[in-house]
């Protein structure tokens, strides 16, 4: 019998979550501390927020021209690049920061590709087989994600609109979740 009660308090438990996630914020992911709310200024640039209320979170999400742009703020720099990972779609907002052979990276919490948070490049460890004693190093694939111009003003964090000329892997997961209505973390 309290197995039973146990598990229908799981159930239940359960559903008020989804019912939360489902009715949750429809501008900003649950990574983010922002209101959501984005400018586009005269010059073409898109207001974030609040430099402070970024440095203090560390990362925000929002919507920039409809697809979803993860704003970090890391070890006194701002980053912006495409929510989702070139790979499989992974929410890079879930993931955790590391320093990989002296730049910083953005671990995908999906699948574990590591992507630097200056220039997009997907990196990997690799070896050459040909070396006498073949050592793993760290390579690159080249860029794989888009990154978004930040620029600060008065306080402010701007992200200018993307490029679209040229296209990157991250392209194709930022179209598929750009009007979804949701930042949805689902895999």
């Amino acid at each position: 019998m309290l197995d039973l009660v146990i598990l229908s308090l799981h159930f239940f438990i359960c559903f008020l979550i989804s019912v939360a996630i489902w009715r949750g914020p429809k501008d900003v992911d649950l990574c983010s501390s922002s209101t959501g709310t984005v400018e586009t200024e005269p010059d073409g640039l898109i207001l974030i927020g609040k430099e402070d209320d970024i440095k203090r979170s560390q990362r925000l999400t929002a919507k920039v021209n409809g697809r979803e742009v993860v704003v970090f703020y890391h070890e006194g720099k701002f980053h912006a690049m495409d929510s989702r990972c070139y790979h499989e779609g992974g929410p890079l907002c879930l993931g955790e920061i590391e320093d990989i052979n002296g730049q910083a990276c953005i671990i995908c919490p999906w699948h574990k590709y590591k992507i630097t948070l200056e220039t997009g490049e997907g990196l990997y460890e690799g070896i050459n087989p040909l070396e006498p004693s073949p050592t793993p190093q760290w390579q690159s694939k080249g860029v794989k994600q888009r990154i978004h111009k930040v620029t600060i003003d008065n306080g402010n964090v701007y992200v200018s609109p993307p490029d679209l000329s040229v296209s990157f892997d991250s392209d194709y997961f930022a179209d598929k979740y750009k009007n979804r209505g949701d930042l949805a973390m689902e895999k």
